[in-house]
Order: structure tokens, then C-alpha cells, then sequence
């Protein structure tokens, strides 16, 4: 292959210095400190170039960089330079080596040891495909003379006549001339709006792109047809960064590369190793001295810093840097974390509420008081003894803090929040889709993927050698049977995974229980059941962490064995598969605490057994709603501060500093080399690469769980995911900015996916909320008794009503206690919690009336609360216009001055057009009236006046 005239040559005089004079130093082993010294004399290159944000002419900007491995020993070096030395008609700085492949290995011949059969093949095939690059318009510079020894980097540049066809071919709308006035509001809207935006002014980012606009540009798909409707003033700038990446990395993903029968784009080129690193570069530093203004800066300074955590997000300058899809998602962050504010204030007047009214509960007060005399059963076989109800007279009052009316309202105003939450954000992605010209964005089919292309070719080989003569391949629901089969059985198996580490986690406490019941100290006998449960919840936290991780990467793996066609498809995929399993994962346990536990227990002498030696664990006399509160409330918060905090800012810096100490050890001793500025393709390539915004998201959706699945048995989830989002957002800005290469900028409307997540979420939340209070908490019985039962009409002896009683003398063989006067007296009916009859009765221990009654009442409210609290919801969903009065209304303006853009420039023409018939014609009549007296050179007149139109 040829080189093309695009790859960049600077001409060694232009640098001050002959070049050939230096490599002559250096070959007869002059002290480097002297070719730096002369060095510095001359004109820095890497300044002209802004270390590497331009190519070395220092005029075209650098839009992409790809990255690859050489193998390169240190004679090859030398003779490389030489080679370059004798060949006057390729001429190139150090930095700017040639192709390889090229006249150096012609020159060196046997010198240089034979690279391996792999390093050629990539190496050829990396020519094929910048010779194509090149093809395509683009302009290629290539440097290997880097900091860090054994990488290669391919500057790529996009001329103004690639920018402009592509962006014609992706339909990209840029800014017309034409400008609008942006309708504003009158009267007392007008007047609030501006008291609003003084008191906001503190907390409002200084950035130009979130000042409010009063005129906005018309937008149209840009054509090279129509060039002159759009404002070229200024063409540098006129595709910013963003856009040029975004057009180059179009290029790279449909260029080939054919050799040996094998399509490659970019991504095969990757993913085979070819290339080991592709990515657009950032605008520049964002600190230290010197440091020329940039959006990079400004986002580090108003944006991604702990000290603005008060601020409100610079939306459109992150759109603007990063990109439509990583701009929705902070969007979006920033309306969740927004709308959190009015749920953490209701939930802390609910928590407030349940501390006011703890000391007049009624049923905390008799289980307290010591006069009652409650015996209860022991809630082991032989080793516990029997117990009396005022030793949980803790767990009684803790539970009133979030067993009480306010929090049935909390649940109600929860799904209605959620409801909100969700119109709220369609608005708000409106108001962005027209302030960012998405309006009629439509997502066309991406280019497949190369695992996807790479199946369709090994498929079609099978069939040529087969003799078949075939169409066009593709991958068929047969072709993917097997990798569906597997993704069945593994999603199931991982499923029953977090169902056994669950049921091992009850063994746990079962067993736990009832060795802390032999204590002899009565201290360790109290605290046995919060000792249980803290240390199960902890446990519980470490599997979710360690599982959560181990899915993540399985659910990749599934997904790639499906080979998917397109990144939007694997995406999907992905996420539903992570999702499923997550969700799993995270809410498994609770899912056990709050629907399960105590349920199957059976009664004193006839327990239910597992393993025919452990009895199933029973609820707290004051229900189960207190332990699923500490369950909520542990994993959440551990979740959030070890898995979201310490992992997202831990493991980054763990990878940075590996990295660091990695390339300190490959640095090179040459003094030179480690004096010189690093270029900004080096510093880049050094960042962490972007995994896509999956992992981001879903921990935010797992979050939006905990806020709205079981808030009944948590009021203040809201204000922990409040605080939480806090640093979360300055976290992940922060990791953008600073730690992160920069991602290729994506169009995108909407959050995809995730928003039906989030609608299913929240449905799914009306139910569970449903049942919790219902079956988890004591509400139903406290109204089934106040209205059925209670004498006087209020809540004295409910809780005698909900215990039953037991003769001890019924006790199965062996399961009696061993020391039944550990109390200090004989016990004959011990109590024990569960509608049943009393052993006096006919029917003793069978279920009596009193559960049926309560039960009825249950799944009575179950079904009021879901098609209450879902009429309310669909109610709000419709009376909210997903679409702002005042957007509809400018968008129908946009169409409408389009529309008389178009219909002015017609008109246009077709004065122009009569003006050019008018003077044709009267050209005409002046040759026929001149005709009779120059007959002669009368065709030629006739000639010369009916060429005119053509010359116009």
C-alpha cells in the first residue's frame, strides 16, 4: 500500500534545526543532554500542535485517536532513522514516523529480527484500513515516538468536506441564520418566574449554556444542497468536538478492512487486537497553572467538584461535551434526586409522627406493662424456657415508629409520587428533546455488531463448503437455540443460587438462635433476637455485594453467547437479563422477612420442622415489621456506601495507580523522553475506558426500589437515597471528567429501557405496599378489633385478643424446656401469638373465627389500597400532558417558520428565473430589430444572445 499525501509530513526545517543533524548526534553517541540543549533552542513543536490536540502543522484539530502495540527493538531504531536519512522523498519529524511496512523494513533487511506471523497480520491489517481511512476523506498522522514505549497512535482528522457529507448522510440538525423570539410568559406567571430566578441565582451553575434564552436558531438537518440557510461564519467551530467525534467514530464503525475474506470495522478491529484502544480526545487539562479555558475545565469547576453539591446541574454543557444519552442520564438523576426533597420531608413528619405518639400506644404500653403477667412460650425446643411478654417491651415501642396510621398515608402519597415522577420526567425530556433539536429524532438500525458479523461468516463458510448455494445470512432463532437454552438454564440456576444462600442464611439464625438461648447470662438470653438479626443482615449485605457483582458479569456473558445484532440490541438485552438478576439478588431476602417469616411456624406442640431439628423462626410479638425495617435499612445503606461510594471512587484509583506504577516501570532512562510534556493522547489513553451508563443506572433503579418497593416499613428511605444522590451526582461528574476517557457522543431522546423498569417498579410498589400492610403490620387486626371486638371502643386488651393460649402439658416428647422454672414459678398455659382455640374448647388449637375475620379484612384492603391507590395514579398520568403547553406551541412555530423559510426561498427563485425570461426576451427583441442591417452576422447575434441564460 502506498502512502497517501494525506498522512501529515512536517519538513524537518520548519522545526529550527536540521533533523538529520540530530539523528547524526545521537547515532555517534553524543550526551542527550546536549541534543536537549539544542533541543530548546529551537521551536517547540508539541506547543504549536497544543500537545496534541492538533496534528503537528498546529491547523487541523485531532478528532479521534486510535491506538495499537509494535514490537520495536532499540537497533531497529537507529537503522529506521538512517533508513529515513537516505530516503529524501520521505521526509518526517521523529515523531511523525511512516507507514509501517514501508521503507524502513525495505532498508533494513536481515538486520531487524522478523516480527511473528500474529504482529504482521494486524500490522497489515491496520494498513488496509487507514488506506481505506484515508479513502473515505480522512486525514491520518501517525506517532510512535511516545512516552510510553511499545504504543502507537493514529491522529485522525475530519476536512470540512467529510464533515459536511456525513453529517447530510446521519440527518444531523445544525442552527439556520434564521433566529425566533422564544415565547415568554405575561402577567403574574411572568412575575414569579422572575422572583423564582432571582432566589434561585446563588445556586445556578456560571456557565453561558444554562442562562435562560429569550431567542433561540432554527434547526434543520444539514445539507450541502442548502448550505447557505446555515451560519458558516465560523466553520472551526461550527461542528464542535462532540459532533466531529461523533461523525469520525460513523466512519470508523462502517469502514472494512477484507483481507482474508474477513469484514472488519473498528469494533472487529478491537475486539481481534488489532487495534488495542479507540476514543476522542478530551478539550484539554482541567488543572493546574496555565491551563487555557475549556469545557473540560469549566465542567471540573461548576460541575464535577463536592463544593458545588448545591448547585444545579450545567445540563446543556454536559450535553454539549458528552453527548445527548450521558446528558439524559444526569437529566434524569437530577429530577429523581429533585423530586426525593418532597418524599424525604413527608417521610421525616411520618417518622416524627410515630416518635410523638409512642408513649399514648396502647398495645406497645400494655406489652410494656409488667403487671399483665404474660407468660409466652419458648421459641426453642428444650433449651429455651418460657419468657414474659415485658422483656420485648423495646421491640413494641421501636415498631410503633413505623407500625402506625401516618404510615398507610406515607404508601399512598409514595405511589402517587412515584406517578408524578415519572409525568414529571416525560416533561422534562420534552423540554430537553426541543431544546436539543431532537424533535423528530427517529433511531435508525446501528451497524451489526462484529461478534454478530463474525457468526454470519463462519455460518456462510459452513455453507460454501458445503457446496449451498446461499443468500445473504443471518442468524436465525436455530442458530441461537443453543445460546437461548443456555440462558434459560443459567438465569434459572442463579435464581435457586440466592434462593439457597437465603434458606442458608435462616439456617444460620435458627441454629445462631438457639445457641444463644443456652446462655446462662440472662443479658445474652434478651439480646439473642437483635444479635440474630444484625449479624443475618450483615451476612445478607456481604452476599448481595460479592453476587452482585459475580451477575453483572454473567449477564454479560449470556448476552454475548446470544450474539445480539446491534449495540442497541445487546444493550437491551443486557439490562433485562442484570436487571432480573439484581432485583433477585437485592430484594430476596426482605421479600422473606416481610411475607414469610412467622408464617409457617405452626403452634406449640406441633411445630413445623426443617431437617426434623430446627424449628422455623417466629416474629418479634410486636410483628415483623421492626426486623424488616432493620433489613430495609442495612442493606440499603450498606449497599449504597460500600457498593456506590467506596467501589466507584476505591477501584478507579486502585486501576490508576496500577496503571502508574506499570508505566514507571516500561518509562525509558532517556533524559529527553522523560522531560517531554506528555502529549494529550498519552494522558487520555492512560484514563480508565467508558463501560457504558448500565452500571450507572442500575443503581439507581435498585435504589428506586428500596425508595418505593417497602417504604411502608421505611419512611426515611427517601431521605437516605436523598443524600446518597447528592454525592452520587458530583461522584459520577467527577469520574466523567477526571477518570474516564471520552465516550463517543450518542443521540439519544429518551432513557430507553429504563423507563418501562421504572413504570413496572413503580405498579409493582402499589402491591407489595398493599400486602405489607396488610399481612406484615398489625393495622388490619388494630381495626378489625377496634370496630368488632373492643368493649369500649378503644384499643385496651388487644393484645391479649391477638395471643393464644397453650397447656404445657400438651408439649410434644423431648420439646419441652429443661429448666421449666426458670421463672421462678410453675408455668400451666403459656401464650403464644395466632388466632387459635384455647385448649379448654372443643376444638382446641384448631384456627378460630376471630382469623378468618381478620383475614377477610386483609384481602379486602388489599384490593381498595391497589385500585385506589392505581385509579389515583392512571388519574394523575392523565390529567399531567406529557407534552408542556408552551413546547407544543414552539415546536408548531418551529415548523412554521421553516415552512416560510422554504416558501421565501422558492419565491426567490422564481424571480430570479423571470428576470433571466424578461432579460432574454428583450435580448431577443433587440437581435430581430437589428437583423435586416447585419444580416451577415445574423446567426452569430442570434448565437450570442441565446447563450446568455447559459453563462448566468
Amino acid at each position: 500500500m502506498r502512502v497517501n499525501k494525506k498522512y501529515s509530513c512536517l519538513p524537518a526545517e520548519e522545526k529550527g534545526i536540521h533533523i538529520i543533524n540530530i539523528r547524526a548526534i545521537e547515532d555517534i553517541g553524543y550526551d542527550h543532554h546536549e541534543s536537549t540543549l539544542l533541543n530548546s533552542l529551537s521551536k517547540n513543536p508539541d506547543a504549536d500542535c497544543k500537545y496534541g490536540l492538533y496534528f503537528r502543522d498546529g491547523k487541523r484539530k485531532v478528532d479521534y485517536i486510535l491506538v495499537y502495540h509494535y514490537k520495536k527493538s532499540s537497533a531497529g531504531k537507529t537503522l529506521a532513522r538512517r533508513a529515513q536519512h537516505n530516503d529524501s522523498s520521505v521526509r518526517s519529524s521523529k515523531q511523525d514516523q511512516p507507514l509501517p511496512g514501508k521503507g524502513v523494513q525495505l532498508e533494513m533487511g536481515g538486520s531487524e529480527p522478523h516480527l511473528d506471523y500474529h504482529e504482521d497480520d494486524k500490522r497489515f491489517r491496520r494498513e488496509e484500513y487507514e488506506g481505506n481511512l484515508v479513502e473515505a476523506g480522512l486525514e491520518l498522522e501517525r506517532d510512535e515516538d511516545t512516552k510510553i514505549h511499545g504504543i502507537g497512535f493514529v491522529k485522525i482528522h475530519a476536512p470540512w468536506n467529510v464533515l459536511c457529507r456525513e453529517a447530510e448522510f446521519l440527518k444531523l440538525k445544525m442552527p439556520t441564520k434564521k433566529m425566533y423570539q422564544i415565547n415568554q410568559t405575561h402577567g403574574l406567571l411572568k412575575k414569579i418566574n422572575s422572583v423564582i430566578q432571582k432566589i434561585t441565582e446563588p445556586i445556578q451553575p456560571k456557565v453561558a449554556e444554562h442562562k435562560p434564552q429569550t431567542v433561540k436558531r432554527l434547526s434543520y438537518p444539514f445539507s450541502r444542497e442548502k448550505q447557505h440557510l446555515f451560519d458558516l461564519s465560523d466553520k472551526d467551530s461550527f461542528f464542535d468536538s462532540k459532533t466531529r467525534s461523533t461523525i469520525v467514530y460513523e466512519i470508523l464503525k462502517r469502514t472494512t478492512c477484507t483481507k482474508a475474506k474477513y469484514s472488519m470495522g473498528i469494533t472487529s478491529l478491537l475486539a481481534n487486537g488489532v487495534y488495542s484502544a479507540a476514543y476522542p480526545l478530551h478539550d484539554g487539562d482541567y488543572e493546574g497553572e496555565n491551563v487555557e479555558p475549556n469545557d473540560r475545565k469549566l465542567l471540573c469547576e461548576e460541575w464535577a467538584s463536592y463544593g458545588v453539591f448545591y448547585k444545579y446541574q450545567p445540563i446543556d454543557l454536559v450535553r454539549k461535551y458528552f453527548g445527548e444519552k450521558i446528558g439524559l442520564y444526569f437529566a434524569w438523576l437530577g429530577v429523581y434526586t429533585q423530586m426525593l426533597i418532597p418524599a424525604s420531608i413527608v417521610g421525616i413528619i411520618v417518622f416524627l409522627y410515630g416518635c410523638a405518639t409512642v408513649d399514648e400506644n396502647i398495645p406497645s404500653m400494655e406489652m410494656c406493662d409488667q403487671r399483665n403477667n404474660i407468660t409466652m412460650c419458648p421459641l426453642c425446643d428444650k433449651t429455651c424456657s418460657y419468657w414474659k411478654m415485658s422483656s420485648a417491651c423495646a421491640t413494641a415501642r421501636a415498631s410503633h415508629l413505623f407500625d402506625n396510621p401516618a404510615t398507610v398515608f406515607f404508601s399512598v402519597f409514595m405511589a402517587l409520587w412515584a406517578a408524578t415522577f415519572m409525568e414529571h420526567w416525560k416533561r422534562k425530556q420534552m423540554r430537553l428533546n426541543y431544546r436539543w433539536d431532537l424533535t423528530g429524532f427517529e433511531e435508525e438500525e446501528d451497524h451489526p455488531r462484529a461478534e454478530y458479523e463474525a457468526k454470519v461468516l463462519e455460518k456462510s463458510l459452513r455453507k460454501e463448503h458445503k457446496h449451498k448455494e446461499t443468500d445473504k445470512e443471518k442468524l436465525t432463532w436455530k442458530d441461537r437455540f443453543p445460546a437461548y437454552l443456555t440462558n434459560f438454564v443459567g438465569i434459572i440456576f442463579m435464581v435457586g443460587l440466592t434462593f439457597a444462600i437465603v434458606f442458608g442464611v435462616i439456617i444460620y439464625r435458627i441454629s445462631t438462635a438457639a445457641a444463644l438461648a443456652i446462655s446462662s447470662t440472662p443479658s445474652g438470653r434478651s439480646s439473642v433476637r437483635v444479635t440474630v438479626t444484625a449479624t443475618a443482615v450483615i451476612i445478607n449485605l456481604v452476599v448481595i455485594i460479592i453476587l452482585d457483582e459475580v451477575y453483572g458479569c454473567i449477564a454479560r456473558w449470556l448476552t454475548q453467547i446470544e450474539v445480539p445484532k446491534t449495540d442497541k440490541n445487546f444493550e437491551e438485552r443486557l439490562i433485562f437479563k442484570a436487571f432480573l438478576l439484581k432485583f433477585v439478588n437485592a430484594y430476596t431476602p426482605i421479600f422473606y422477612v416481610a411475607f414469610f417469616k412467622g408464617r409457617f411456624v405452626g403452634r406449640p406442640g406441633d411445630y413445623v420442622y426443617i431437617f426434623h431439628s430446627f424449628r422455623m423462626e417466629e416474629c418479634a410479638p410486636g410483628g415483623c415489621l421492626m426486623e424488616l425495617c432493620i433489613q430495609l435499612s442495612i442493606i440499603m445503606l450498606g449497599k449504597q456506601l460500600i457498593q456506590n461510594n467506596l467501589f466507584e471512587i476505591g477501584i478507579p484509583k486502585m486501576k490508576k495507580f496500577i496503571r502508574y506504577l506499570k508505566l514507571k516501570r516500561r518509562r525509558s532512562l532517556d533524559h529527553e523522553e522523560h522531560m517531554k510534556k506528555k502529549q494529550r493522547y498519552e494522558v487520555d489513553y492512560n484514563l480508565e475506558p467508558f463501560a457504558g451508563l448500565t452500571p450507572e443506572y442500575m443503581e439507581m433503579i435498585i435504589q428506586f426500589g428500596f425508595v418505593t418497593l417497602f417504604v411502608a416499613s421505611f419512611p426515611l428511605a427517601p431521605l437516605f437515597a436523598l443524600l446518597n444522590n447528592i454525592i452520587e451526582i458530583r461522584l459520577d461528574a467527577k469520574k466523567f471528567v477526571t477518570e474516564l476517557r471520552r465516550p463517543v457522543a450518542v443521540r439519544a431522546k429518551d432513557i430507553g429501557i429504563w423507563y418501562n423498569i421504572l413504570r413496572g417498579i413503580g405498579k409493582l410498589a402499589v402491591i407489595i405496599n398493599a400486602f405489607v400492610i396488610s399481612f406484615t403490620s398489625d393495622f388490619i387486626p388494630r381495626l378489625v378489633y377496634l370496630y368488632m371486638y373492643s368493649e369500649n371502643g378503644t384499643m385496651h386488651g388487644f393484645v391479649n385478643h391477638t395471643l393464644s393460649s397453650f397447656n404445657v402439658s400438651d408439649f410434644q416428647a423431648g420439646t419441652a424446656p429443661n429448666d421449666p422454672l426458670d421463672l421462678g414459678y410453675e408455668v400451666q398455659i403459656c401464650r403464644y401469638k395466632d388466632y387459635r382455640e384455647p385448649p379448654w374448647s372443643e376444638n382446641k388449637y384448631d384456627i378460630s373465627k376471630d382469623f378468618w375475620a381478620v383475614l377477610a379484612a386483609r384481602l379486602a384492603f388489599v384490593i381498595v389500597f391497589q385500585n385506589l391507590v392505581m385509579f389515583m395514579s392512571e388519574f394523575v398520568d392523565w390529567i399531567i400532558p406529557d407534552i408542556p403547553k408552551d413546547i407544543s406551541q414552539q415546536i408548531h412555530k418551529e415548523k412554521v417558520l421553516m415552512v416560510e423559510v422554504f416558501m421565501r426561498e422558492e419565491q426567490g427563485k422564481l424571480q430570479m428565473l423571470e428576470t433571466w425570461k424578461d432579460k432574454d426576451r428583450k435580448k431577443g427583441e433587440n437581435c430581430n430589430n437589428h437583423s435586416p442591417r447585419l444580416s451577415g452576422s445574423h446567426s452569430g447575434s442570434l448565437s450570442s444572445c441565446h447563450s446568455y441564460p447559459l453563462d448566468v
